[in-house]
C-alpha cells in the first residue's frame, strides 16, 4: 500500500521531496526555517489558514520539546499530520449490519463521480458482493447510457428511468429493488450539480430523505467527489454540500494528475470531512482506500 501512495504521490513527491530534504538537513531550527516549511506547505495546496495552524503547532511542540534541530522536526510534522487527518482513527466505509448498503454519491461535473462509482461497483463484486447502480443523473445527456456501460464492464445491475425524469423517483425504486433483491450494495448517482445553485442543492436535500424514507438508516454513506487538481476550490464545494446533506466522507480523485497532494491535508482539517477514497490513476482498478499514515509517509518520507 506504501507502494501504491508513493506512485499515486509521485508528482507531489517530486516536487517537495527535494525541498523538504533540503530543509530538514538544516543545523538548527529559526525564523528562516519555518517561513520556508510555511511555503513549502503553501505550495503543496494544503492552503494558509492549515499551513498556518500547522507551523504554530509545530513551533510549539518544539519549544516545550526543547528541540532545536532541524531533522528531529520531520517526525514532529509527521505526528501532526495524522492528528489533522485523524490518522489513528478508522475512516473505512460503513456497511450496513444487514444489506442492503446504500451509499449516496455526489458531486459536480467533471469531478470523476460517474467513474468513481463504476470503481467502486468494480472493487466490491471483486469481493464476490450483488452490486446495483441507481442512474439518478437524469439531467445530464448521455449520463445513463454511460453509466449503463460501465455497469455492464464491472457486472452490477442498474435501475434507471427515462433521461429527465424525477432523480428522487429513480432513487427510490433503486432502494426498494435493492431490499427486494437482497442486493449486498446499491451506489446512487446524481446529477453533476454546481454546488452554488440552490434549486438543485434543495434536489440533493430531497433524494437524502428519499432514501432514509424508503430503508431505515439509509444512507450509509454519503460520499462527496472531489477533483484533487482543482485544489482549493474543492474545500469551497465541500462546504455547500455539507451545508445541505451530512457528508460521510470524501471520494478525492486525480491525485496522481497533480503537484499539490497537499490538498488531501487541507480538505480535512477545513470541513472536518475525512477522506475515504482516492483515485490514483484511470483503471478501474485504480480508486484505493485512503490511509492517512501511509499518505503522510509517502508524502514525508
Amino acid at each position: 500500500m506504501l507502494k501504491i501512495f508513493k506512485e499515486g504521490l509521485r508528482r507531489t513527491r517530486e516536487a517537495l521531496q527535494g525541498r523538504f530534504d533540503q530543509l530538514f538537513s538544516k543545523s538548527e531550527i529559526n525564523d528562516d526555517f519555518f517561513e520556508s516549511l510555511e511555503e513549502v506547505l503553501i505550495s503543496a495546496d494544503v492552503g494558509v489558514e492549515t499551513s498556518t495552524k500547522i507551523i504554530t503547532l509545530l513551533q510549539q511542540r518544539l519549544h516545550d520539546g526543547k528541540v532545536k534541530e532541524a531533522f528531529r522536526a520531520r517526525e514532529m510534522l509527521k505526528e501532526l499530520l495524522n492528528a489533522i487527518m485523524d490518522g489513528e482513527k478508522n475512516v473505512s466505509l460503513a456497511l450496513a449490519p444487514s444489506p442492503p448498503t446504500v451509499f449516496l454519491v455526489l458531486g459536480v461535473n467533471g469531478v470523476g463521480k460517474t467513474t468513481s462509482i463504476a470503481k467502486l461497483a468494480y472493487h466490491y463484486r471483486e469481493m464476490g458482493k450483488d452490486v446495483l447502480i441507481a442512474a439518478g443523473d437524469t439531467f445530464r445527456a448521455a449520463a445513463i447510457e454511460q453509466l449503463e456501460e460501465w455497469s455492464n464492464r464491472v457486472g452490477a445491475g442498474i435501475i434507471k428511468h427515462q433521461a429527465g425524469g424525477d432523480p428522487s423517483a429513480v432513487i427510490y425504486d433503486a432502494v426498494s429493488a435493492a431490499v427486494a433483491r437482497k442486493a449486498d450494495l446499491l451506489l446512487c448517482d446524481t446529477a453533476g450539480r454546481l454546488h452554488t445553485k440552490a434549486n438543485l442543492i434543495e434536489e440533493i436535500k430531497k433524494i437524502y430523505r428519499v432514501i432514509g424514507r424508503a430503508l431505515l438508516g439509509a444512507p450509509h454513506e454519503t460520499l462527496l467527489v472531489l477533483d484533487a487538481t482543482t485544489g482549493q476550490n474543492g474545500i469551497a464545494q465541500a462546504k455547500y454540500f455539507q451545508q445541505a446533506v451530512p457528508l460521510s466522507g470524501i471520494v478525492l480523485t486525480k491525485l496522481d494528475g497533480t503537484a499539490r497532494g497537499g490538498i488531501v491535508v487541507a480538505v480535512k482539517d477545513l470541513t472536518g470531512i475525512p477522506v475515504k477514497l482516492v483515485g490514483m490513476g484511470e483503471k478501474k482498478e485504480d480508486l484505493q482506500v485512503f490511509d492517512p499514515s501511509l499518505f503522510v509517509e509517502a508524502l514525508l518520507g
